[in-house]
C-alpha cells in the first residue's frame, strides 16, 4: 500500500494531493498543528484546525483566512480519509493529526510535550501504525525538571532582582511559552507582571479564551522606574533599542536550551531557565512506544539520532524525514 502521507516541495501532503499538514508552500486545504510561525503559514485556500487554535491563527496569518475549526476527536471526511485533531500539550490549540485511510492509521504529531500545562490540554497518546514525531531535543543530554521546579526558581531570581534594585527581565517565546510562564506562577504570587507588546497581544487572546494567568500590563503604561519588576520580552528583543530603556537589568532566557551551558552563553544571557514546550528524550521515547507505531519517521531537530535509536533498540522501521520546520524554535 502506498504511503499516506508523502513528503513534496510543498510540505508533507495526503493522498490525491486533497491535503497538506503544515504546508510551507500553497495548499487546497491546510492541516494546521499549531500557530508557531514555521508550522503556521499564510497562502493556503482553507485552514482545518483545533478550535481552540482558531483565534491565534487568525492573529498570526489573518482575519480574513478560511478557516474550518474541529473540535478535538470529531472526525471529518476528506477524500476517502478521515481526518481528527488530538491534543498535542505544546501550546494553546497544538494539536495532533490522525489520518485513517480504510484500515490504515498515520499519526503526525506536529510540536508536542508531554509535562503539564495550565494553558492547553494535555498530550494524548494516538495508536497509529505510522508515526511522524518531531524531535526538537532527540539527544539523550534532554531532560526536563518539573515545570513547578523553574518557575520557583524563576521567582527566586525574581525577588533577587528586587533586592538588587534591578529590572529581571525573562526572555521567552511569545506564543505559548509566555503565557505559560504567566499562568504557572500564579501557584506563587499574585503581583502584577509587566509584558513586552509582542507578548501582551498574544496573551491577551488566551486571557479571552478563559485561560487563568496572573496580572498583567503593558511595559510601555507604566510611569517611574521598573526597578524590580518582572518583565517577559521575545527573545527577539534582546540587546535591541528596545532594552535602553531600562538603566538597569539582569537578563534571563526560559527555553530547553539552557539545559546546555554553551548554550547561555552563546546567547549572551545571565541566567537561564530549563523550561521547553517540547518533548524531552524520555517523552519522545515514551511516545513512540505509547503510539505502538511499527512505521516511525522523525523530523526537525536530531532526527537522525532518534531514527537510529529507534532501530537498534526498539527494532522500529525507523528513518528520518527532512521537513523546512524550524529546529530552534519553541
Amino acid at each position: 500500500m502506498p504511503d499516506l502521507i508523502r513528503l513534496q516541495a510543498g510540505g508533507l501532503v495526503g493522498p490525491n494531493q486533497r491535503f497538506h499538514i503544515d504546508a510551507w508552500g500553497k495548499a487546497a486545504v491546510n492541516l494546521i498543528t499549531h500557530a508557531h510561525g514555521d508550522h503556521a503559514r499564510l497562502g493556503s485556500a482553507e485552514y482545518w484546525c483545533a478550535e481552540d487554535c482558531v483565534p491565534i491563527l487568525r492573529h498570526r496569518l489573518g482575519a480574513d483566512i478560511r478557516v474550518k475549526p474541529m473540535r478535538y476527536e470529531e472526525k471529518s471526511r476528506l477524500g476517502d480519509c478521515w481526518i481528527s485533531f488530538h491534543p498535542a500539550g505544546h501550546i494553546r490549540g497544538s494539536a495532533q493529526i490522525r489520518i485513517e485511510q480504510y484500515s490504515t492509521v498515520w499519526v503526525v504529531t506536529g510540536d508536542y510535550k508531554r509535562d503539564p500545562d495550565p494553558t492547553c490540554r494535555p498530550f494524548e497518546p494516538i495508536p497509529c501504525q505510522t508515526l511522524i514525531t518531531e524531535a526538537t531535543f532527540g539527544l539523550p543530554i534532554y531532560h526536563w525538571t518539573s515545570s513547578s521546579v523553574t518557575v520557583k526558581a524563576i521567582v527566586d531570581w525574581w525577588q533577587w532582582c528586587k533586592q538588587q534594585q534591578v529590572t529581571a527581565l525573562l526572555f521567552c517565546y511569545a506564543l505559548g511559552k509566555a503565557q505559560r510562564i504567566l499562568a504557572e506562577l500564579c501557584r506563587w504570587t499574585d503581583e502584577e507582571v509587566l509584558l513586552h507588546g509582542a507578548v501582551a497581544s498574544l496573551t491577551n487572546i488566551y486571557r479571552e479564551q478563559g485561560v487563568s494567568m496572573i496580572p498583567t500590563r503593558l511595559v510601555g503604561e507604566v510611569t517611574g522606574g521598573t526597578a524590580g519588576r518582572l518583565i517577559l520580552a521575545p527573545p527577539s528583543a534582546h540587546r535591541s533599542p528596545w532594552m535602553k530603556r531600562f538603566s538597569a537589568v539582569s537578563t534571563a532566557f526560559a527555553s530547553g536550551w539552557m539545559a546546555v551551558r554553551g548554550a547561555r552563553r552563546q546567547r549572551g544571557y545571565q541566567r537561564g531557565f530549563v523550561l521547553s514546550d517540547h518533548a524531552d528524550w524520555a517523552g519522545l521515547i515514551k511516545t513512540v512506544e505509547e503510539s505502538r507505531a511499527s512505521r516511525v519517521l522523525v523530523t526537525h531537530g536530531s532526527s537522525e539520532s532518534l531514527a537510529r535509536f529507534l532501530r537498534e533498540t526498539k527494532g522500529l522501521h525507523a528513518e528520518p524525514l527532512a521537513t523546512e520546520f524550524g529546529e530552534r524554535e519553541e
